[in-house]
């Protein structure tokens, strides 16, 4: 079975604070919202479903239980049709951690609402202070607890290189999503859009943006993390659209549209690398066994892991299977000869 969102994007809803970072149109790629035209847009993705396939409603964009609570609980009467008449098996919303409650919780259990996404973004209190996150680490640890006590999936959404951040900070955000017990984390290289505040801290030269290089070093630590500590990453980067390639909409920062495979790619690297440090492979055919879907992040794009492995050990010959029973970023090495 294939897990499938249908994401119902609701740009900068319900949330009246004004994260350096932040532009939700740009982001979403949609510049306004119609509720009128959410069933439809609903209805046409269930459409295109396979069977077999486990399909969820998911609010994203804006702060979902932030918004007016009539339209939300509008919004989440249309979404329990499609699960009561078996369409979808469940719905998921994101949100702000100042924006958790019990009445916002009790209200999403009655409907039909499985999985939380919380925009932790970092637990550095200088960070927050610097995003104008308008709330504290003590908020988001709060909200996570009470996810989790509530009985929902949690998902811990964090993003890398924010002004004031550190690979240290961004660690110890990793390490406090995974201590409040998360099921999946989404990671999101910062990205500077025009039009907001963090563009013109980076035009006056207040921040400087990541580079793709640091950027894809920083993700992959933090992808190490969560995956040691079992906690999938559903997503590394923002989802591609034709905003995010455009120089119109972006100043800079890691906006690369294959960095979530690249800072995968990374880790598997670095994983490798650790388990051919033991070995002398030099003038062997090496065999390396990597996870069903994983062929292409072990290889690396334009097979830059195989080159360096390559230069690094000396081998006759790499070859790199998939192989079902392997899970993460684990592998098994062995010789062809």
């Amino acid at each position: 079975m294939k897990h499938k969102n249908i994401p119902v994007f609701i740009p900068h809803l319900g949330c009246p604070n004004d994260c350096v970072f932040c532009n939700q149109r740009t982001i979403s790629g949609q510049m306004s919202f119609s509720e009128a035209d959410v069933e439809e847009q609903i209805k046409k993705a269930v459409s295109t479903l396979s069977p077999g396939d486990e399909a969820e409603i998911a609010f994203f964009g804006g702060s979902f239980t932030g918004i007016d609570r009539a339209l939300m609980l509008r919004l989440l009467a249309i979404s329990d049709r499609f699960v009561e008449e078996g369409k979808v098996m469940s719905v998921r919303c994101s949100t702000r951690p100042d924006y958790i409650d019990p009445e916002i919780l009790e209200i999403l259990k009655n409907h039909h609402v499985a999985t939380v996404e919380l925009g932790i973004q970092s637990v550095d209190p200088e960070v927050l202070s610097v995003c104008r996150r308008g709330h504290t680490a003590e908020s988001s640890f709060a909200a996570m607890k009470a996810v989790k006590d509530a009985g929902f999936a949690l998902i811990g959404q964090m993003m890398v290189g924010l002004p004031g951040a550190t690979s240290d900070s961004e660690r110890a955000t990793a390490l406090a999503i995974c201590d409040c017990g998360a099921d999946g984390c989404r990671i999101y290289p910062t990205v500077v859009f025009r039009k907001t505040a963090l563009a013109a801290m980076t035009e006056a030269g207040f921040y400087t943006p990541l580079d793709t290089k640091n950027a894809v070093d920083r993700s992959a630590d933090l992808l190490d993390i969560f995956d040691r500590r079992g906690v999938p990453a559903i997503r590394v980067g923002l989802c591609s659209s034709e905003n995010l390639a455009s120089e119109e909409e972006v100043m800079g920062g890691a906006s690369h549209p294959a960095i979530g495979e690249m800072a995968m790619s990374e880790l598997f690297y670095r994983r490798l690398s650790e388990g051919l440090d033991r070995m002398d492979v030099r003038g062997r055919k090496l065999l390396i066994e990597v996870p069903a879907g994983s062929v292409s992040k072990a290889v690396g794009q334009k097979k830059y892991n195989i080159l360096r492995l390559r230069e690094k050990y000396a081998p006759a010959a790499i070859k790199v299977l998939e192989n079902n029973s392997i899970i993460g970023y684990n592998y098994i090495l062995s010789f062809l000869d």
